[in-house]
């Protein structure tokens, strides 16, 4: 989802050097974006195979964040480097009539300068939402998460303002995480909600292998009661994956913005999913730019 209309134009050359897309996934039939060994589904696999027969030549894709089995992206980033030359309108349109329906890119331009999808981006965002209703969902299966308590949003918001700023994430990352460090930048963090849904809302510099997800249970356990609202501060305190609760599912989790310099002139995202968008204030959809810039992270998330 882009701020301003994208028109598919044909009068510019995109190519003969660094490339780059955005794009949006529907992660439930894909085992994460990152490819695979082979027969396993992968987001990187299928964009990879239909990007190279429009450059008609092999391409190696990087990535702004991995996202894992069964996450979204309404808003992802990608690089390559080739010599062929094509337009805007070829470049979106060729790739997309190669891939499946479950992915669709958006936009194709010119890496500037030394442009590098992921270690040029100076945050992430991430939105999960939850369908807050005894009754489990059935249009949406694998677009959200589901949970039958009642959730008391409010208190979630106030739990999670502990959070923010600069912090050792241990609690909140997956034992297998392989960060360097577990020290991360937290911008901001919002919880909503709208009818049955609970929204988060979280930026960051960086994001912890399933950081979100661990987040979003933390949180939950405040709203349904199970914990109360200085629960989060301490086990931020804590240092202690295990004394954190459960990960919540997958299915509720978006990518649905990452922030670059200007000068890159990389689209200004309107931050999904779609069907969320709309719950929010404009304020509220657009990026939201960082006070400070601070230092890179290796980016995981799940």
């Amino acid at each position: 989802m882009f701020l301003q209309p994208n028109p598919l134009t044909t009068d510019n050359a995109i190519g003969d050097g660094r490339v780059v897309i955005a794009f949006e996934y529907d992660g439930q039939a894909f085992h994460g974006w990152q490819q695979q060994k082979s027969g396993v589904r992968s987001v990187q696999a299928e964009l990879t195979k239909a990007v190279s027969k429009v450059a008609n030549h092999p391409v190696e894709l990087v990535c702004a964040g991995r996202t894992d089995a069964g996450v979204h992206a309404s808003f992802q980033i990608v690089h390559f480097d080739t010599k062929a030359v094509r337009t805007l309108r070829s470049w979106v349109m060729g790739i997309n009539t190669a891939l499946p329906s479950d992915i669709a890119v958006h936009w194709a331009g010119n890496g500037v300068g030394d442009f590098h999808a992921r270690f040029s981006a100076t945050y992430r965002r991430y939105r999960y939402v939850i369908f807050n209703n005894p009754v489990r969902p059935g249009i949406q299966r694998g677009q959200v998460s589901w949970n039958f308590r009642p959730l008391d949003a409010q208190k979630m918001h106030e739990a999670a303002q502990a959070l923010t700023g600069e912090h050792d994430f241990s609690s909140f990352r997956a034992a297998g995480c392989q960060s360097r460090t577990p020290v991360r930048f937290l911008e901001r963090i919002s919880v909503t909600r709208s009818g049955d849904y609970v929204v988060i809302d979280v930026q960051a510099n960086a994001f912890l292998h399933h950081m979100v997800r661990n987040i979003a249970g933390a949180l939950m356990a405040v709203g349904s009661g199970e914990q109360s609202v200085e629960w989060v501060g301490n086990v931020l305190a804590a240092r202690d994956r295990k004394i954190a609760g459960v990960t919540a599912p997958p299915y509720g989790l978006y990518l649905v913005d990452v922030g670059y310099p200007e000068h890159f002139g990389i689209p200004e995202a309107l931050c999904g999913p779609a069907f969320v968008a709309p719950w929010f204030s404009r304020e509220d959809n657009l990026p939201i730019v960082p006070t400070h810039i601070h230092p890179k992270q290796p980016v995981s998330e799940s």
